[in-house]
């Protein structure tokens, strides 16, 4: 089965903060903006070509971007006067190759992460489309003509989406092709797009860091991300957290997102991971807001039972939005049972996932307490976690 990505790059990013150039041309570490995500994909090894989608003004800038990524790279589409357009020019233009599957991603999304592209093509094995998103977890609110607010929207059940969305290829290209004959040119991503013809989309979790360059603010986070020439570093921040939850009935224990065979349960209102709720605090307090609590407060029934993913996801959201970059975490569980050490690479990489950072910046160790106190009569587990941000300048 063939696997092709497209990158749609025919926009022209306004609202970056650029008269001059397209953000997605937008210098990312010395090389430009559009380089990183063709990259991404390009050095992907279940990604067998990658084709982007540019503006017809465009073409030089592209070959300069297109110059340092390998040999997958298929000759550019030319793009329309909206993304729907574009995209289905892009589909278009593959209809020689016929690939059995394609993922559709947006240039201004330089940080997605090998992980994320492997759960969006697993995904594709069951079900024809799959949509990378995240839970809302911010309190939404309606406004009024005159920029006042009218109500508060239940979030419940609603998800951010982000891109590579995947596709069988030849449901999404039937899609598109419907669209266009309807006159229907209002979708501003594909899901849409596919959820209005009936093809139905697997939600896969997506990444806090895999965000849109949308804005001049945006693109500044991503430049200080990536690093300019010869960075300096003006700002180190670190944080720590504690956490402690006391066993309950129960089959098993989640710890730093891996679900633990055990005699009992750890008890808490969402799903009382320790390791990663003392990670989201070292997170929060680094850059001094507030804590778990505060965010996600035990009181409020969204949160009953809820994935401890989301808090850390959210909590490396609001990293990113303070100009920050994670340098490294370091998690350790303090227990006499279950046994850490044959879970601890599945829970370095389950971290790593969620917080976006390479695997090796990612510390998990385990320690007992000589069967003294608390841990040490088996009545719970504590955890310890540290986090070292940097802003570069």
């Amino acid at each position: 089965m063939s696997t092709i990505a497209i990158i749609v790059a025919a926009g022209r990013g306004s609202r970056a903060g650029s008269a001059t150039i397209p953000k997605q041309y937008a210098d990312l570490g010395g090389v430009p903006m559009l380089t990183r995500t063709l990259e991404a994909f390009a050095g992907h090894p279940s990604i067998d070509h990658v084709m982007a989608v540019i503006h017809p003004n465009d073409m030089l800038r592209y070959q300069a971007a297109a110059q340092r990524v390998s040999g997958k790279l298929l000759p550019p589409a030319i793009g329309g006067a909206s993304r729907q357009i574009s995209v289905h020019n892009g589909l278009e233009a593959l209809l020689s190759h016929n690939p059995s599957r394609v993922l559709i991603h947006d240039a201004a999304r330089p940080f997605v992460t090998p992980a994320l592209i492997d759960r969006v093509i697993a995904a594709l094995a069951t079900s024809p489309g799959a949509l990378p998103a995240l839970p809302v977890p911010d309190t939404l609110k309606r406004a009024d003509a005159a920029g006042n607010v009218a109500g508060t929207v239940d979030r419940n059940g609603l998800w951010r989406a982000e891109t590579p969305q995947g596709f069988r290829y030849p449901e999404i290209l039937a899609a598109h092709r419907a669209a266009e004959a309807s006159g229907r040119n209002e979708f501003t991503d594909d899901s849409s797009l596919a959820e209005w013809h009936g093809v139905t989309c697997a939600l896969v979790n997506g990444e806090a860091r895999n965000i849109k360059i949308t804005s001049a603010e945006d693109l500044a986070l991503a430049q200080q991300s990536f690093g300019r020439a010869a960075p300096s570093i003006t700002d180190v921040r670190h944080g720590t957290g504690f956490d402690v939850h006391r066993f309950g009935a129960g089959d098993h224990v989640w710890l730093c997102g891996v679900s633990i065979p055990h005699t009992h349960a750890l008890d808490g209102h969402s799903d009382a991971d320790v390791g990663l709720h003392a990670l989201t605090d070292a997170l929060f307090g680094a850059i001094g807001d507030g804590d778990i609590g505060q965010h996600f407060p035990p009181s409020d029934m969204r949160w009953k039972g809820a994935r401890s993913e989301i808090f850390l996801a959210e909590a490396v959201r609001r990293v990113t939005a303070a100009g920050y970059t994670i340098g490294n975490v370091d998690v350790t569980i303090i227990c006499e049972a279950p046994r850490v050490g044959p879970h601890r690479d599945a829970m370095r990489r389950e971290i790593a996932r969620i917080i976006g950072i390479d695997v090796g910046r990612v510390g998990v160790k385990a320690t007992t307490t000589e069967t003294l106190g608390f841990t040490g009569r088996r009545e719970g587990i504590a955890a310890m976690a540290s986090a070292t941000l940097i802003r570069r300048g």
